[in-house]
């Protein structure tokens, strides 16, 4: 009853609009002074504070702010010239360098609005000009942008890490294949679209000419401090060489030297003003990451996370089934709510419930094949570990595709504004790709491999 006093408070606080954040609070207080169960309040104020002091957390505003400069720096135009070259004289080859560069600068910013901010700048007016139509590109812009939260370094896979514990590089890991997949998905509808409704092939090689005319390797040499980017960082995490969070100091650090000392597209005197857009980005995130674990901590004392578990476990045979019905949950939860938030609330309290059902499924399976107690026990570790990571990119890669859908696709508006159409405009031509994205979803939901075989290849730990 205290656990489910939790939530209708959370949940009222929501329906009336109160900040995500102030609404926690509430949901945490009320089993306390309504039923005294879930602590104490002065136990909510260490919790809270205690979640403010982190140090895997500093990794959130370090990623922003090194995708801020980099944004600024121009990065975007140098990425989608070096891959317009190799793709872009075949058909549908310019809206398929769109989502490469959609891709790799994922790599950069780790947000999927500031990829939708910083390439769709350059690209919608250049897919304009070559005579593609405006909205279209638009909503290609809003679904591809999402790449920028499933590609490593990703924030939103940062914020589960806090929000469960699970291994921050694990993740980065698992979201490699995802990715590429769900933007090979979007490059196959965009070259069927482009071959039955056609293109202005004349114009595109006029244009395309004009950028590789001195050649691949001067275009190489100006697009190469892009590409080593997310080399450096993930290298260095996956070397050992340093942790994730370390790895978002070196983030900035090489923006600021690429920019402004290498490439020279920024100034001294604009970092002040990259600083205070961070912290405005950041602000509000790190009042719902703080009073997220007071917030859990409450769930926990109610039993909130073991009546989910027994939930799941007396109404769902496999977890496959639990798994279907959370990510179905999740895409709804990403049409209404922010990608930080969601995973923050859902990600700790049905995780445990979902892995100990693959635990379970595992133990079955182990003692059917006859193994040793030693084996059995390896196979429900591995399960869990497995099921960890893979709950983990379905949740991403489902609030990725809401920030491309109605209401509230912070893409839709993003790139709207942009090509100056209305969200729901944009939100009608990107129907397809979301399609596209759903059919690779399905593949990544069930086919767990895809989100866990990089892992077990590399066996990173950390």
């Amino acid at each position: 009853m205290a656990a489910l006093l939790v939530f209708v408070v959370f949940l009222v606080a929501i329906v009336l609009s109160i900040p995500i954040g102030v609404s926690m609070i509430l949901g945490s207080v009320a089993p306390i002074l309504m039923m005294a169960r879930g602590g104490v309040i002065p136990q909510i104020v260490d919790n809270t504070l205690s979640g403010a002091n982190s140090t895997p957390i500093l990794a959130v505003p370090l990623f922003i702010l090194g995708g801020v400069i980099m944004a600024e720096g121009g990065i975007s135009k140098k990425l989608f010239n070096f891959f317009s070259y190799f793709v872009g004289r075949f058909t549908g080859g310019v809206p398929c360098a769109v989502v490469l560069t959609c891709l790799f600068y994922g790599a950069i910013s780790g947000s999927g609005p500031a990829t939708t901010a910083a390439v769709g700048a350059m690209c919608i007016p250049f897919m304009v000009d070559l005579g593609y139509n405006k909205t279209w590109a638009a909503g290609l812009i809003a679904v591809a942008g999402g790449l920028g939260v499933i590609i490593p370094p990703s924030i939103p896979f940062v914020l589960y890490s806090l929000a469960t514990g699970v291994s921050t590089g694990k993740l980065f890991l698992g979201g490699v294949l995802p990715g590429i997949l769900i933007g090979l998905f979007l490059m196959l509808y965009a070259v069927f679209y482009c071959a039955t409704k056609g293109e202005d092939k004349a114009k595109i090689k006029s244009r395309l000419d004009e950028i590789s005319k001195d050649g691949f390797w001067p275009l190489l040499k100006d697009s190469i401090w892009a590409l080593l980017c997310p080399i450096i960082i993930l290298g260095g995490i996956y070397s050992g060489f340093f942790t994730p969070t370390e790895a978002a100091v070196v983030s900035v650090f090489y923006a600021i030297i690429v920019c402004l000392f290498i490439e020279k597209t920024i100034s001294f005197s604009a970092l002040p003003s990259f600083l205070i857009s961070s912290v405005k980005t950041y602000g509000g995130l790190a009042f719902v990451l703080a009073f997220a674990t007071a917030f859990g901590r409450v769930l926990s004392l109610t039993h909130a996370t073991s009546a989910v578990y027994d939930f799941m476990v007396n109404n769902f045979a496999s977890p496959v089934s639990v798994i279907t019905v959370c990510t179905i949950i999740f895409l709804i939860l990403g049409m209404v709510m922010d990608t930080g938030p969601a995973i923050i609330i859902m990600a700790p309290v049905l995780l445990p419930a979902v892995s100990g059902l693959a635990g379970n499924a595992a133990r079955e399976a182990a003692v059917a094949a006859g193994l040793d107690a030693a084996g059995i026990a390896n196979a429900v570790k591995i399960a869990v570990q497995d099921m960890e990571v893979h709950f983990g990119v379905i949740l991403v890669c489902c609030l990725s595709i809401g920030l491309a859908t109605p209401p509230f696709g912070l893409d839709l508006f993003v790139a709207g504004n942009i090509s100056q159409d209305q969200p729901m405009d944009v939100a009608k031509r990107a129907v397809p790709f979301i399609i596209a994205f759903l059919v690779s979803l399905a593949l990544i939901v069930y086919i767990p491999a895809i989100s866990t075989w990089l892992v077990r290849l590399v066996g990173f730990g950390g």
